[in-house]
């Protein structure tokens, strides 16, 4: 075999071996689109989760509310904390605590405070966010290596990204006379899929690649003891501030909208979508929300006996290294403005899926071609080889 042979072997081996890397890629963007929407489709299937207002113009209940139609219903139950899901159809998670020592999450309606349900320990949307983020691989000490061998893909991803722009000239000229040729064949319709689609979607991948790359950077610093926060050390309330009862027991804590009301004074703009409550008598209450920055949480922790604002975390007081890293997991999975965002992460999601599997197609007709080519140019050569032996064998009998 000449010295060209073989390197057209060895390069036919090197495609077939890069197959299995498309479909890893091409699986972790199928199930990163599917966790985009993983909460709505758990929703469509568990109507514990549905929370339809009984009218159009029936308001929600306040957090007060919620908590006396839990106690009325359960009155032994301890709620630990409430969250109002962004969208309205959605019923309240709140996790309680029972007599018995379970710690569980339940479904409440926002509109009448009646318990639905009991939110399962892993569900398809824990599953779908854990295969496409980490592999179902566990992390033990620190991240698994399915978290670094996910977010690795993002080099690759801009890289492709960036090579794709230099490689296809003029690439805007397709947003203005889009080429998409169905006569042509499959390899025509397939190249000019995968083009439109990428040109379309550069945006999208730019986000989806740089965010990819920051986990792992962000995984390969938890790893190695590397912190970034600035977040202050928790409050606690003195003991001897500690108000008691005549018993000797601490005395009740404010409403929690006394506490909401005294933390959308302190943070302008504040929507609370969430309140933790105080896990002690020495703890504070906390309430946080998003504001005009949808992508952070700002919180502000509360004197649960006298509603005073102790500690605050605002965006301002983030470090701009933080507010990066903080913004990259809402950016990557479209968790910042309700279903509309959602639903647009999903659409390019899909389209980045095809990509992949357009570009699979692509390069498995090509090596299979090649391929095919380089199996007859090996079996051309021994039959005439065959035929020439042959020969030599009948001149020397007849001889």
């Amino acid at each position: 075999m000449s010295k060209k042979s073989r390197s057209k072997l060895w390069f036919l081996v090197h495609s077939w071996l890069a197959l299995p890397v498309w479909f890893f890629v091409l699986i972790v963007c199928v199930t990163g689109t599917l966790a985009v929407v993983s909460q709505e489709i758990v929703w469509l299937a568990n109507p514990q989760m549905r929370a339809s207002p009984p009218s159009d113009d029936a308001p929600l209940l306040s957090y007060d509310q919620i908590i006396a139609a839990i106690k009325k219903a359960e009155p032994q139950t301890l709620v630990e904390s409430i969250s109002r899901p962004d969208e309205s159809h959605f019923a309240l998670d709140v996790e309680v605590n029972y007599p018995d020592g379970r710690s569980v999450t339940v479904y409440v309606n926002p509109y009448s405070g009646v318990i639905q349900g009991t939110a399962p320990t892993f569900n398809f949307k824990a599953f779908t966010r854990a295969l496409h983020g980490w592999w179902l691989v566990p992390f033990t000490n620190g991240y698994s290596w399915g978290w670094y061998l996910v977010s690795f893909l993002g080099l690759p991803m801009l890289a492709s990204l960036v090579t794709g722009l230099v490689v296809y000239k003029r690439f805007w000229k397709g947003f203005f006379r889009p080429t998409l040729r169905f006569r042509h064949g499959a390899r025509i319709f397939w190249g000019d899929f995968h083009r439109l689609s990428g040109i379309w979607s550069i945006w999208f991948i730019a986000v989806i690649s740089i965010t990819s790359t920051w986990f792992l950077i962000q995984a390969f610093m938890f790893d190695n003891q590397i912190s970034i926060s600035t977040a202050p050390v928790a409050p606690v309330v003195p003991r001897e501030s500690v108000p008691l009862t005549a018993d000797g027991a601490p005395a009740p804590m404010i409403s929690l909208e006394t506490a909401t009301r005294e933390a959308k004074e302190r943070i302008p703009g504040l929507e609370d979508s969430f309140v933790s409550m105080p896990a002690n008598a020495y703890s504070y209450l906390e309430v946080g929300g998003r504001s005009w920055y949808p992508l952070i949480f700002q919180t502000a922790e509360i004197n649960p006996y006298t509603g005073d604002v102790a500690v605050t975390r605002l965006l301002s007081d983030r470090s701009g290294l933080e507010l990066v890293t903080e913004s990259m997991r809402p950016l990557h999975t479209g968790d910042f403005g309700g279903i509309w965002i959602k639903l647009i992460w999903f659409f390019f999601g899909l389209i980045l899926s095809m990509m992949v599997l357009s570009g699979l197609l692509i390069w498995t007709k090509r090596t299979a071609l090649a391929t095919a080519n380089a199996l007859k140019r090996s079996n051309k050569r021994p039959r005439s080889q065959t035929a020439l032996v042959t020969s030599r064998e009948l001149t020397e009998v007849s001889q």
